[in-house]
């Protein structure tokens, strides 16, 4: 039977279904579906696997669903639901995964699936669930996964979840009230990932020795190969090799069951007839005394990234590993795609468009070796593979481009003063040490390199507070935050928070160095950039000349930077605040990210947005600003209107011109509608790439759609960005501009740079959406050309 997920199928579900009674997997995920479930899926009871996720289905999930008893797997993400969950799921006993995140679910979670037993992972994040969290799901022993993010769940988190001992990955967030303790993590002994955003925590980590423990662990190397088959291998150097056996799919990642390393892929092969980023062959290498290491690699699409987790700092020599799987003589060589990628070791590139067919002389079979020197600090390591289509014109064939990799191994440059593996007994500070902890500046360090914050060194005011340029002894170049109001934290937990932050490191990231605790406000010490904020290179009085290139590489920048915060980072964020003013351009225009995770400085009720929720009117997503509810599609959101500005040279609203055009993105749908969308485009641009700016405008309006379930994930804008898919003609205006335009208009604004600038403010007239749209932006996977 033909694949019928990802067909771009618009329509209802067809009725022809209820003829097929001893169907055992349907898999309609990621089409154009419309309307409600039909009842009759009921009677379809030799059922296992359902998926109808990422599509627009609507109305109530019917009760007839509990007939498939027999159901393993049920996914029903990202939908536009209404109505509670029915009671009759509880039916489903034999159930080991559920997947009800962006759906549209409201009430409170039935009781009754305090039966499925069975459960091994349970998707609920981004839906508008309310009451407790159920005290039942600590009966639920089998539970690898729990994300329970985005909702209106109220406090505490249940005790009864230290009954999940095999809990691998625990995300709860947005708790809307009541304090929680932390004391239910001591026996989840398996746990990997912990994310407990805006959870009102009344205790500290550290005080749970057990997980502690687990956190902390201090290694000195790291050697991972590429095998389908669960097994370690010894090199001809007495290295073991641990197995790297993680089925990877289109933006995912993995993490060793000791934390060790870890690994993320980003991006979907196009004319994918396999979802395998794992290559394999039978064949000798050449120049290597280890051929079998050689023998698989893994590859990807877009970008692979491997982490060192818990690396004693200093450092380190790492050792890459590639060979080419291609014969000269096959359609493989002749694929219009090239295996030419950038490699960045510590966010340091090391390689400009690496071939590895011609670094071993147009060989394949034969292995080659790039060994870098690089420093770990605060005990991380990241080596990113990043393919930036050089050298492709057309349609690549999967496998045929991207990154590929072998091995890999990391190993110190200096004697090293901890051991592989759990560590001894120690001390509270030395494990705080250890922890990542950012570098702490005095207050007189920072005064001496902002010459006693002078008024001439101010940079710009926002809603966060004061920045000072300043200079440290070293030479390095620094942005001083000086933070407007005082956190509800105490000084250790404070310090731990910007640990966090700091820890988040990406290239369009803007660095945060670390901070001060001894004054009498909290200040933030940045990385200085010396271009300013995009909305100054743009639309300010001494505006930058950006060509097309550089405009759509800023775009494609700040998608990276989002992504990584939303999918990849170790830590989910979710920004609240994306600008054009909170993107800052470095020497060579590389757009950075500023002032992500701010907001997990700051008590919920007293947060920079909250209270100054007019300072950035005109990114504010529809269902944030009226209903305070927020998930990473509010990020999206936001990021639409910056791409949007960035295409057009102009602000999203500038009472300076034709009515018809004061508002971006009012004038953008009436250009969009009349087969015009170009018109948007800066006139400024004498030359630009129409098939990008189409692709980066289309991804504009998609992104801004009323409904957060309708707005993709950055990490699925990307590849629409890069051509990977595309948005076809299925675009329809969001509701919130009708009734902008039926009022006679709306009062938005652009704020100016919380890093460099003042901000203006407005008054808020988006009013809530009366009905869901009925379709939104299609997508289709096809590659207009090389990114």
């Amino acid at each position: 039977m033909g694949r019928v997920y990802a067909l771009n199928v618009v329509g209802t579900i067809p009725a022809e279904l209820e003829s097929l009674r001893y169907l055992a997997n349907l898999n309609l995920q990621q089409n154009y579906l419309t309307g409600p479930v039909p009842s009759f899926i009921g009677k379809l009871t030799f059922m296992q696997y359902l998926t109808l996720s990422i599509n627009s289905l609507s109305g109530p999930l019917p009760k007839e669903i509990g007939n498939l008893t027999d159901l393993r797997s049920l996914g029903i993400g990202s939908n536009n639901f209404t109505g509670e969950l029915p009671e009759e799921l509880g039916n489903l006993t034999k159930l080991e995964q559920l997947y009800i995140d962006s759906s549209g679910f409201s009430g409170p979670f039935p009781s009754t699936l305090s039966k499925l037993k069975n459960l091994e992972k349970l998707w609920a994040s981004d839906n508008d669930f309310t009451g407790k969290i159920p005290d039942y799901l600590g009966t639920l022993t089998k539970l690898v996964e729990l994300r329970f993010q985005g909702n209106s769940f109220q406090g505490p988190i249940p005790a009864s979840l230290s009954n999940l001992s095999n809990l691998t990955s625990l995300r709860i967030g947005d708790i809307v009230n009541g304090s929680s303790s932390l004391a239910f993590i001591s026996n989840l002994t398996s746990l990997n990932i912990l994310i407990l955003r805006n959870c009102k925590i009344s205790d500290n980590l550290r005080t749970y020795s057990t997980f502690r423990t687990k956190l902390f662990t201090t290694r000195h190397s790291m050697f991972a190969r590429f095998s389908r088959i669960n097994k370690s291998m010894k090199g001809s150097d007495n290295t073991i090799y641990e197995v790297d056996a993680a089925n990877l799919g289109v933006a995912s990642y993995y993490v060793t069951r000791n934390t060790r390393w870890g690994v993320s892929n980003v991006g979907i092969f196009n004319d994918a007839s396999s979802r395998n980023y794992v290559i394999n062959s039978s064949q000798q290498f050449q120049n290597t005394l280890d051929s079998e290491l050689f023998q698989t690699a893994r590859m990807s699409p877009s970008s692979l990234r491997y982490y060192g987790l818990g690396l004693e700092n200093g450092n380190y020599s790492v050792k890459l590993q590639f060979a080419e799987f291609a014969y000269p003589d096959s359609k493989t060589w002749e694929s219009t795609g090239r295996r030419i990628f950038d490699i960045y070791v510590q966010g340091v590139l090391k390689e400009k468009n690496f071939d590895i067919r011609k670094a071993v002389g147009g060989k394949s079979f034969t292995a080659v070796n790039k060994i870098y020197n690089t420093i770990v600090s605060k005990n991380f390591l990241e080596i990113h593979l990043f393919w930036a289509g050089k050298g492709t014109c057309c349609i690549p064939t999967q496998g045929y481009y991207g990154p590929m990799i072998s091995a890999l191994s990391v190993t110190p440059n200096f004697t090293p003063t901890v051991r592989n593996g759990e560590p001894k007994k120690k001390s509270k500070a030395e494990l705080y040490n250890l922890a990542g902890r950012p570098n702490v500046f005095s207050n007189a360090e920072l005064k001496l390199a902002t010459e006693n914050f002078s008024s001439q060194n101010m940079v710009g005011e926002g809603g966060y507070g004061q920045v000072y340029k300043g200079k440290l002894p070293d030479g390095r170049v620094i942005a001083v935050k000086q933070l407007s109001q005082s956190s509800h934290q105490g000084k250790s937990e404070f310090v731990t928070e910007v640990a966090t932050i700091s820890a988040v490191q990406h290239r369009n990231l803007v660095k945060l160095h670390g901070c001060c605790i001894d004054s009498n406000t909290p200040l933030l010490v940045y990385e200085y950039l010396e271009n300013g904020s995009l909305d100054r290179a743009l639309f300010g009085s001494k505006s930058f000349n950006l060509d097309w290139p550089t405009r759509f590489e800023i775009v494609l920048g700040v998608a990276r930077g989002l992504t990584y915060l939303h999918e990849e980072s170790s830590v989910r964020i979710v920004h609240r605040d994306i600008k054009a003013s909170n993107v800052l351009l470095d020497t060579d225009l590389t757009p950075k990210i500023s002032d992500f995770g701010l907001a997990k400085l700051y008590d919920e009720k007293k947060t920079h947005i909250s209270t100054k929720i007019a300072g950035t009117l005109g990114y504010l997503a529809p269902e944030y600003a009226m209903r305070g509810h927020l998930t990473e599609k509010a990020d999206v959101f936001a990021f639409g209107v910056v791409a949007l500005e960035t295409v057009a040279g102009r602000p999203n609203t500038d009472n300076s011109r034709e009515e018809d055009k004061i508002y971006l993105f009012e004038w953008a749908w009436t250009l969009y509608e009349s087969g015009q969308a170009l018109g948007i485009v800066d006139p400024k641009l004498k030359e630009f790439n129409e098939k990008e700016a189409l692709r980066v405008i289309c991804a504009a309006l998609l992104c801004t759609q009323g409904s957060p379930h309708q707005r993709p994930s950055m990490s699925r804008v990307m590849a629409i960005l890069a051509g990977d898919i595309e948005v076809t003609e299925v675009v329809t205006k969001p509701s919130y501009i009708t009734e902008w335009q039926l009022r006679g208009g709306g009062d938005t604004s652009y704020a100016t740079s919380s890093y460099y600038s003042g901000s203006t403010t407005g008054e808020f007239r988006e009013k809530r959406e009366t009905a869901p749209l009925n379709s939104y932006p299609g997508i289709a996977g096809r590659i207009d050309e090389g990114r």
